[in-house]
């Protein structure tokens, strides 16, 4: 009868084991969803920083540009981006003020007394800033899609993904325009 009592104490502590690291599992892709989250938030915060920034140098243009018009209200037409957007969405959304940005640069070359303007240059500082806090946001977003995205793939935590419906979230890709080579020309 003692025998009983042993296996059925056994097997109540591997249940528990079990129910324990299932708990633990979940409670560790609940935490990284949250992380992801953040970091998108993130995404989204400085993408915002980057469009009102755009919006100022769009401002600091008017009175030099003949074309900032057009630029003017493409960069209107950004304003309704929706920050539930997807991950892709975002990245097109990243692509149409990188092309904003691209636009206001040739407004900048065209006309040498904007450059020389000492708002006008903060703002062009703002911008190096606002681009590089946007790519440490996109890092961090892919530093934490890239740890869940193991975890849900890797034995045994993937059998508890696969149970609870966890499943890989996409990256945050590089912008198109900036997947091409630079050419150089003398």
């Amino acid at each position: 009868m003692e025998w009983v009592y042993i296996t059925l104490g056994v097997i109540a502590v591997v249940a528990i084991i079990i129910i324990a690291w299932v708990i633990s599992t979940t409670n560790a892709f609940n935490r990284m969803i949250v992380k992801i989250d953040e970091s998108e938030s993130s995404i989204d915060i400085a993408l915002t920083k980057r469009y009102d920034l755009l919006k100022k140098m769009v401002d600091a243009t008017k009175g030099y540009a003949k074309h900032e018009k057009e630029t003017l209200e493409k960069v209107i037409a950004m304003r309704n981006f929706n920050k539930n957007a997807s991950i892709h969405e975002k990245e097109e959304f990243a692509n149409e003020l990188t092309q904003g940005l691209n636009a206001l640069n040739v407004v900048v070359e065209q006309y040498p007394d904007l450059k020389a303007s000492q708002n006008f240059a903060k703002l062009q500082d703002a911008s190096v800033e606002v681009e590089e806090n946007l790519q440490a946001a996109r890092r961090v977003y892919n530093s934490n899609v890239s740890v869940y995205n193991q975890k849900v793939v890797t034995w045994p935590s993937s059998i508890v993904a696969n149970w609870k419906g966890f499943s890989k979230r996409d990256f945050f890709e590089a912008e198109s325009a900036k997947r091409q080579d630079v050419e150089f020309n003398f």
